[in-house]
Parts: C-alpha cells; sequence; structure tokens
C-alpha cells in the first residue's frame, strides 16, 4: 500500500489512470517449453546463486520487485484480473506472465515475489511447460520468494496462532511446489505499519535467516542512519535461549520504493533511460551519474561495502520489460564508469543474495529488544488508529480463528469421516484460506475500502459453510449419533431460531482446550421454564432471564446454565420446555435516579464490584479470595477527530483508517451518568448501565467466576454535530504506575511500555495521546508492583495509560475525513458495522499471581468453547452405533502451562501437531508454571495412536535436526548454536515460551465405519519432507 502523497520524489501516481489502463496486457507466454539459459554459476537455489561481487567497491544491489495487496482499493479478485482499473491499476496475473517472460529473455534478471495467496492461484492457471519453466528460475535462483506467507501478515492486530497458520499456508504450498530451491531464507515486511517483537520471534522460529523492514518511525530511522544502525540483531524474546529468537533486521533506505526520478513502470512518470547519442532525449551520462550520487549518500547510512535499492513498488512489472529493460541500460551505464575511476558496482539482486553479503561481512551489529511500535513517518502522522478499525471485522475474524481450530482439530480426531460423511463433503481448506487472506496487512488492520471489507467478510462466511459440514460429520461420527447440528452465529445479539422456536433441543458443546473449561451457556428461548441435563442425564442449575428490549417491545428470554466441557471434546446437554409460563423468570429492577444516594454492590464468591447510584459507574472492585481492594471508575469516552490544517494543508494528521489524531489531547464523556437496571439470580447478577442511544454496556459476575465481566454496545456513532468520534473505555485507579504500562505482543509476550517514551532513541513527543497508543491484541495491564489490573480484550484494540493509574481502549471510531494515506474514503462505516458489542474481562490480582489468571484467561476467550445445537429427533450414526453424550479426544489433560496450539491433518496418514509453553520464564512468583515440562505423546490422543514423529521448524517446511541460520554477532557478545536433540515422543519438553512442531504418522483407532467396517490400515510410512527437483515433480 503506497499514499499518494506520502512517498516524496517516488513515482506514486496511475490511479485510473486511464491513458496507460487502455494498454493491452503482455503477451501471454509460449505454450511450447523453452529451454531457458543458465546464469553463469548458477547451482541449486539458496546462497549458492547469488550473483557475484566486487569485494573492492560499493556493490548496489537492485532489487525488482512488486508489491501486490491482497485486497486494499479493490478486492483480491479485482487485483487478481486487473478489473476496475479506475478505482486502482494493478492486475497480478498480467504481472506474473510479464515478469515470468522478461526473466526468460535475459539470464542475468532477477525478481523477487511475496504473496502466494495471488502466486500460488496463477500456478495452478499455468501449462506444464510454463510451470517447468518456472522451477527452472526458482533453481536457478532468479525468481525467488521472501516471506512466503499467503499475505505479509499485519503485525498489530494479528493474533501469534492465525499469523503462524498463514505462513505455514504458504510456505507448504511452496514446499509442495519447488522443494527446498523455493524455501524463502528472508523475511519481506515492507509494508506492514510498525512491527511487533512476536512477529520477529516467530520468523527465526520459522527458520528465517533475516528480515528486511520497510516502515519504521521517522525519529528512529534519522537516528539509525546517523548512527549507521540501519540493520541490526533483533532478540524477540525475553524467555527463548539466544538464538532462538534472534532474527538479522535490515531497515531499507526508502521503505520500499525505487530512488527518485529512477521509477520505470507503467504506472510512473520518470524519464526513461536513452542511451542514443543522436537522441535529443539522451540521458545515460547524467542518469549514471545521478546513480552514483544516490548510491554515495545512501552508503553513508550502511556499514559495509553493499547497500540496497528496491526497484519496485505497488503493483509494478505489468509490463515488466519496460523495467528490466532501463535496469539493464543502467547497469551497463554505471558499470561503464568503472574504467573512469568509479568504485560503484550495479548488479541485479534479491533479498536473499543482499543478506548474504552482509553475514560475509562478519561484523558485530547493535542490538534490539523491544519493538517498532508506534509506527510514525511525520510528526503528525502516528498510524496507531487501525488498532481499533473496523472493530466488527476485527471481532468477525477473532472468532472464525476460534471456528478453525475447532474444525481442524475435529478433522484430525475423527479422521477421514470428517470430510466426507451423512452431511457431505466438508473441508477446513477453505477457511484456512480465507483466514488467511484476512491476516494481510490491509485486512484485519480495517484499512481497506468498504466494498473490500464486505468482500472480505464473505470470504470467511463461506469458508464457515464448508467447516459447518466437517463439523457435523465429525460430531455425528464421535457421539455415534447424527443430528441435525446447526450453529447460532448471532448468539452475541441473543437471535438463535432454533433454541427460540423448539421445546426441546440437544445443546453440544466442544472445547478447543486441552483441559477442562465450565463454562455459562447463554440461549434465546421462547416463554417459559425449561429443564437443563447433563451428558449424565442429570438436571442441572438453570435460569430464564428477561432482557429489557427497547420501548414497546416485549422482553427477551434467555436460557443460562452451566457446562463442564472435558479437555478437546464435548458435552451434550439437554434442555426441554416443560412449562409455558414462568413465574421464576428474573427481570432486571430498575434503579431509580431518587434513590442515587448509595452504593450498588454486585458479588460472588470472589469478586465483589461496587456501583454508585450517584452516577451509576464502576466504582470499586475487591478480590475477597485475595483480600485485594481498588478504586476502580470505569466509563466511555470519545475524542474528537483531527481536521485539516487549512493554514497548512500539505501537513497530513487527520484521524482515518490509519492515523489517530484526535482534536484535543482530553476526550469528552459520552455521559456523566447512566441508567442503570439491577438483575441478580443464583447463577449471575448483572449491572445494566445505559450511558446515552449509542453506548449502553452490561457489569456481570457469574457463579464461581474470578473476573468482571464488561459486555459494552457502541454505535451507530452520530455524526449530527459534524465530529468524527472515537470511543474509548476508560478504567481510572489510585494505583502509582510511574508512567509504565504493559501490553502483549500478538497475544504471547508481554512489553512493557512508558509514557512519552523510546528504548532506542530521545524521542520528541509531537502527539501526546496518538503518540502513546500501542496495539492491544488481548490484554493491558497496570501495576504499582503490589497490585494488578488486567484487562482483557476479546479482539485487537488501540489502548495506554496516558496518566499514572489509568487504562483505556479504544473500542470503535467513525470518523468524516481520509487520512490522505491512499484509501480514499472516510471510515465511515454504515449497517452492521456500525453497531458494536464486545467485552472486556478485568482481573484484579497481586502480581505474583497475576500471569497465571491473565494467561489461562487469554486462552479461554480465544478458544472459547464451540456451542451447536440439535433438535433432540437424531439417528444413530450406523446401526448398532454407540451413543455418546460426552468425549474427550486425550486421554489425560495438557498441564495449565501448555497449550495444545495446532492439531490439524496435514495428509492421509499424518497430523500436525504444535505444542507450547505459555508461560513466560520468571513469570508467576510463588507458581511453578515457569517451570520446563516434559510430556508423554505416546497414548496421549483417544483417537489415534502416533506411529512416528518428526520435528519440524515452526511453519513444518523443514525437519528441524538438518535447519540451520545464519550466524550473526550482536554486540552483547557471540553466542553458542543450541543442540537440537532427536524427539522422543515419551519426553517432550518446553522451555518457557517454546513451541515445537511435529509432524506426525497416525493410525486412527479402530471404529466401526458406516457399513460397519473398520477403516483400511495406513499405507507405510511416506517421506515427510521432499527436496529439491523430486519435490517438483510431485
Amino acid at each position: 500500500m503506497t499514499a499518494l502523497g506520502r512517498a516524496s520524489g517516488v513515482c506514486a501516481g496511475g490511479w485510473g489512470d486511464s491513458g496507460r489502463a487502455m494498454r493491452g496486457p503482455p503477451p501471454p507466454l509460449p505454450v511450447l517449453f523453452v529451454v531457458l539459459v543458465a546464469a553463469p554459476g548458477t547451482r541449486a537455489a539458496g546462497y549458492e546463486t547469488c550473483p557475484t561481487v566486487q569485494p573492492d567497491m560499493l556493490n548496489v544491489h537492485l532489487l525488482p520487485h512488486t508489491h501486490d495487496d491482497v485486497g486494499w482499493i479493490k478486492t483480491v479478485d479485482q487485483y487478481y484480473y486487473g478489473v476496475r482499473n479506475v478505482l486502482h491499476h494493478g492486475a497480478v496475473k498480467n504481472i506474473l506472465d510479464s515478469v515470468i517472460s522478461a526473466l526468460r529473455a535475459e539470464p542475468s534478471r532477477r525478481f523477487v515475489y511475496v504473496e502466494m495467496a495471488f502466486f500460488s492461484r496463477w500456478w495452478h492457471q499455468q501449462t506444464n511447460a510454463t510451470q517447468q519453466a518456472v522451477r527452472e528460475l526458482v533453481r536457478q535462483g532468479r525468481l525467488e520468494f521472501a516471506n512466503g506467507g499467503w499475505v505479509m501478515n499485519d503485525e498489530a492486530a494479528t493474533h501469534y496462532g492465525a499469523i503462524v497458520d498463514q505462513m505455514t499456508l504458504g510456505l507448504r504450498f511452496l514446499q509442495d511446489t519447488f522443494g527446498d530451491d523455493g524455501r524463502p531464507r528472508v523475511a519481506w515486511h515492507i509494508d506492514p505499519f510498525g512491527h511487533s517483537r512476536e512477529q520477529a520471534s516467530l520468523f527465526a522460529q520459522m527458520g528465517f535467516d533475516g528480515i528486511f523492514l520497510g516502515r519504521v518511525d521517522y525519529q528512529d530511522k534519522e537516528m539509525r542512519k546517523k548512527k549507521r544502525e540501519m540493520e541490526m540483531v533483533w532478540r524477540a524474546s525475553t524467555s527463548l535461549q539466544p538464538p532462538t529468537a534472534d532474527l538479522f533486521t535490515g531497515v531499507l533506505p526508502n521503505v520500499y520504493h525505487p530512488p527518485k526520478d529512477l521509477c520505470w513502470d507503467l504506472l510512473c512518470h520518470d524519464n526513461h533511460v536513452v542511451d542514443d547519442p543522436a537522441d535529443p532525449g539522451y540521458n545515460d551520462k547524467e542518469l549514471a551519474h545521478y546513480f552514483l550520487d544516490v548510491a554515495t549518500y545512501q552508503r553513508q547510512s550502511y556499514r559495509t561495502n553493499h547497500t540496497v535499492m528496491t526497484m519496485g513498488d505497488d503493483f509494478h512489472y505489468e509490463n515488466a520489460n519496460m523495467w528490466f529493460s532501463n535496469l539493464d541500460k543502467l547497469i551497463r551505464l554505471v558499470n561503464a564508469e568503472q574504467a573512469n575511476g568509479s568504485r560503484v558496482h550495479v548488479l541485479y539482486s534479491t533479498p536473499a543474495c543482499y543478506l548474504w553479503e552482509l553475514n560475509k561481512a562478519n561484523l558485530t551489529w547493535s542490538l534490539k529488544e523491544d519493538d517498532f511500535f508506534p509506527y510514525a513517518d511525520g510528526p503528525h502522522q502516528f498510524w496507531t488508529g487501525y488498532f481499533s478499525s473496523r472493530p466488527a471485522l476485527k471481532r468477525y475474524e477473532r472468532v472464525s480463528y476460534n471456528f478453525l481450530q475447532v474444525c481442524k482439530q475435529l478433522e484430525a480426531l475423527a479422521g477421514p469421516a470428517a470430510n466426507v460423511g451423512p452431511y457431505g463433503s466438508g473441508d477446513s481448506a477453505p477457511l484456512e484460506e480465507a483466514m488467511a487472506v484476512l491476516q494481510h496487512h490491509d485486512a484485519i488492520t480495517g484499512t481497506s475500502r468498504q466494498l473490500v471489507a464486505d468482500d472480505f467478510a464473505r470470504r470467511l462466511a463461506a469458508g464457515w459453510g464448508r467447516c459447518e459440514v466437517l463439523l457435523s460429520n465429525a460430531l455425528a461420527r464421535l457421539s455415534g449419533s447424527q443430528e441435525a447440528f446447526s450453529i447460532c452465529p448471532e448468539l452475541n445479539i441473543s437471535v438463535c431460531p432454533l433454541s427460540q422456536t423448539s421445546a426441546r433441543f440437544q445443546v453440544a458443546i466442544y472445547n478447543p482446550l486441552a483441559r477442562k473449561v465450565d463454562r455459562m451457556v447463554r440461549l434465546p428461548v421462547s416463554e417459559g421454564a425449561f429443564l437443563v441435563k447433563d451428558p449424565s442425564g442429570h438436571a442441572v442449575p438453570s435460569d430464564v432471564l428477561l432482557l429489557p428490549q427497547p420501548e414497546g417491545q416485549k422482553p427477551s428470554p434467555e436460557l443460562l446454565f452451566s457446562a463442564s466441557v472435558p479437555a478437546l471434546g464435548f458435552s451434550i446437554y439437554s434442555v426441554a420446555r416443560v412449562s409455558l409460563q414462568n413465574p421464576k423468570a428474573h427481570s432486571p429492577e430498575r434503579i431509580p435516579q431518587k434513590s442515587r444516594t448509595g452504593v450498588l454492590v454486585i458479588q460472588n464468591e470472589y469478586i465483589r464490584a461496587t456501583f454508585s447510584t450517584k452516577t451509576g459507574f464502576l466504582m470499586q472492585i475487591e478480590d475477597m479470595e485475595q483480600k485485594l481492594v481498588l478504586p476502580v471508575s470505569q466509563s466511555f469516552f470519545w475524542y474528537s477527530a483531527g481536521t485539516w490544517d487549512l493554514k497548512n494543508i500539505d501537513v497530513f494528521g487527520v484521524s482515518g483508517a490509519y492515523i489517530f489524531r484526535p482534536s484535543q489531547p482530553e476526550p469528552s464523556p459520552v455521559s456523566s451518568w447512566a441508567k442503570i437496571h439491577l438483575l441478580k439470580t443464583p447463577l449471575v447478577q448483572e449491572v445494566h448501565q445505559n450511558f446515552s442511544a449509542w453506548c449502553s454496556q452490561v457489569v456481570r459476575l457469574y457463579r464461581g467466576q474470578r473476573h468482571l465481566e464488561l459486555e459494552w454496545t457502541v454505535g451507530p456513532i452520530p455524526l449530527h454535530d459534524s465530529f468524527g468520534k472515537e470511543v474509548i473505555s476508560r478504567f481510572d485507579t489510585p494505583l502509582d504506575t510511574k508512567g509504565y504500562f504493559y501490553t502483549d505482543s500478538n497475544g504471547r509476550e508481554i512489553l512493557k511500555r512508558r509514557r512519552n517514551y523510546r528504548p532506542t532513541w530521545n524521542l520528541n513527543q509531537t502527539e501526546p495521546v496518538a503518540g502513546n497508543y500501542y496495539p492491544v491484541n488481548t490484554r493491558i495491564y497496570i501495576t504499582d508492583r503490589k497490585k494488578q489490573l488486567t484487562v482483557l480484550t476479546d479482539r485487537c484494540q488501540g489502548g495506554s495509560s496516558l496518566q499514572d493509574g489509568s487504562l483505556e481502549l479504544m473500542v470503535h471510531r467513525r470518523l468524516l475525513l481520509d487520512d490522505k494515506q491512499g484509501l480514499g474514503e472516510p471510515l465511515l462505516e454504515e449497517g452492521s458495522g456500525s453497531w458494536v458489542r464486545g467485552r472486556h474481562l478485568v482481573l484484579l490480582d497481586m502480581v505474583g499471581k497475576a500471569a497465571m489468571g491473565h494467561r489461562l484467561l487469554a486462552q479461554k476467550e480465544v478458544l472459547a468453547p464451540q456451542v451447536v445445537l440439535a433438535p433432540d429427533t437424531g439417528t444413530p450414526y450406523h446401526p448398532g452405533a454407540t451413543q455418546r453424550t460426552q468425549f474427550s479426544g486425550l486421554r489425560r489433560e495438557l498441564p495449565p502451562s501448555v497449550h495444545l496450539l495446532t492439531l490439524a491433518r496435514w495428509g492421509p496418514e499424518t497430523l500436525l501437531l504444535r505444542l507450547e509453553h505459555q508461560f513466560a520464564s520468571r513469570e508467576g512468583s510463588g507458581h511453578n508454571l515457569s517451570s520446563p515440562v516434559t510430556l508423554n505423546l505416546l497414548d496421549l490422543f483417544s483417537t489415534f495412536t502416533i506411529t512416528r514423529l518428526q520435528e519440524t521448524t515452526l511453519a513444518a517446511n523443514q525437519p528441524r535436526a538438518s535447519a540451520s541460520r545464519l550466524k550473526w554477532t550482536p554486540n552483547s557478545g557471540p553466542i553458542r548454536n543450541l543442540p537440537v536433540h532427536r524427539p522422543d515422543p515419551a519426553a517432550i519438553t518446553l522451555q518457557p515460551m517454546e513451541i515445537r512442531t511435529f509432524v506426525a504418522m497416525v493410525e486412527w483407532k479402530s471404529m466401526p465405519g458406516p457399513s460397519g467396517t473398520p477403516p483400511s490400515k495406513p499405507e507405510l510410512f511416506p517421506l515427510l519432507f521432499a527436496t529439491g527437483a523430486s519435490a517438483a515433480t510431485h
């Protein structure tokens, strides 16, 4: 994504350029196979194929590349085929056709490609001859894949599990298609708007040798250029032993654009290289000298005799010959200047080859241990608004991640019966691909146009459909009963047709965690009294709640009961209406304003929450078990969005989809008081707060719950006063936090933040609000080193602590202006996206116990139980089938410190298994949860037996035993590589924050099939990893 005015001096024109759009696409590749002319010295792919450099010269590595957004101004499909170019010019199919032709025409040329969502689609449309030609280009190292994920994912709003999934999807495609020849050595995150430490850690654990970044804060970049620290070693974990999470990191000189006046694409307007002296436009000497000046200046910011220039931009190379013919001439002209004493050598190169030369320099590099948030590219352009943009889409993505893990687990547990069964053909792949697309840095961020955001949601919905069939097949197989299973996706707004119209129904609850979970289930029902029975047929306590509705509408009944679900399994509860009347139904009691002179209390066994009857606001939280009391005031506020500086229209900095810039540092309260209702039943106590016509909240305590739940509803945000609004929930306490607060990194490790401060440079703070905002993926907390207040989120939100003892989270934003970063429309959602409901979970703990609470609770929320309903009219799965109302896929629970990150089908007889230690080192004094854990995987799972185990790197594209990375020396001292031991399935040890990945050969337990016959035995164990040409022929 490139903004029109952002890349000063860089050609970024061509949006809807009808004159250029009229040009035809490049000619298609010939069908007949043409033998490629190999570049001198090319052998196997990898660093061995890199071009020759001149050791006594400045080597300028030209990197021809295209940056192809997987949805932004146009949808994924529109970008692939190049339709609706009036919106934004981009035609990925034409780009790839043209690039391959250009590479085949001249053996010195090289090219970099990144987005497998596009490349895999193009690949499957090619002839065998073209595919073989591309394989040869890859083998020669002339077509290099960088990054290799399905998309170039965002790093702020993404959950680490979803990042791992999308990277695995793309890298597996490359491994299956090209073998080790196609494996990327370098991560290439040139456009994400800030960079997380966890992302770097994940890349290191995937086996990448380094990463190149495009966007870093403008102040940070200037400092690094002066100190010549544009390249460094990034230590991305405080728990993993170096160099496990160390990643060499380079900051590119010009984001990812070409140098000024050196852009030769259809979308550019720079003068081409004219090397004919008879032509009036003859400019070869002028361009050569200009290039030498640029290279010499750029070298001053880097430490070796190598520097890099990114020769490409958004959707460039649709006519690749235009770019390459000019680069051919430039290389010839500049290198010819060596005869006149120039010490500059220019060459076609790739990110991996540039990295290889830096590694061979054998230098000691500076060490970075924090992250690259928040990102600003100017004094008033902090890219912290997108942390919260399009909150409905962000929630849909998070719920879809949850559902995808459920589907993949059931696909693994039930075996082939999950894919083909009584409900048809089910498959997790469509949802997996849709989820991968959603990780793109203009998707989950909320920074695409509305029509594209709608298309992202459509893709998720289509993926859900195929997964629901899979889920039904698997549940029928594992329960022994065929039911008309259905999912109610609108439970968050109390809509579920089956439960609202049925007198009898079943509730199957699947738990994707590897430990037992107790969960309150709420279902909208019809009027009456209900009997709920557990899997053993025993009645369980239940309540019917009559929830208030808009004036003139009848109260909406909800059935509430507590369910217990085994690890990696399901429990089936039965519900029956026993009476059309229910005199015991509970309705919230209105607390009239005239009695607002005291306090209101809700409590359970562990937590007590006190409210002011004068304001209706939360006043205090008490943990009765730990004897902790903390005054806490919580309410909603809104920042008025900034407006254009009319005195200097060139000053960017208005709030938009990307940027957060409030017009005033102090937000306005939504209301100074709230109307309140009180609801108390044996299972739940609630305070319903109504702050305004567009902002309300339910503060809730369930029986047995150790946290306070705040369910907020915001929207549609009013704009009648002509002010865009950015709405926050703020918690104010007397904690002496000394300017510090803490946020998670992609839902995993925790980073310490300090107000108005950056660890690696002296910050000139120009935006005291936006400049202190950070992405909060799952939690944010403050502490005075004795007490800790933690707030967990159900999606990514921007958050901060702008005053000591205060926390705030941005829950919604609706804006009237575009921030001029290329999107071209304001963040002005209409329809369902304008009205958002979500939850904050609040924990009060002693500091030593806090990690146990927030880590386990965060996993419970990210992987919440999946509720599936059926009308209780089922038939046996097959004659004689044993029906089960409770099932666990594990023979024993995993310890609390261990999380089953992935359980998924990998092949006909193989599964992908990831286990992680979910606690950091030295986390949680008084608890043993930060200690190493050893697991026995033998006979762990109940439906299959592991017959062979091979450990891999994190993305499962390399055997761990043979994987190696380039060695780098940070200025903290040399690092010894850690030994890799062959895994023993009976003793798998996990260190704090370690993720271990395995491909397991399995044999499913003999379960009678529909015909009564057991499944066939698996074939002999195949190779888990094919390499080189052998993989390319599969």
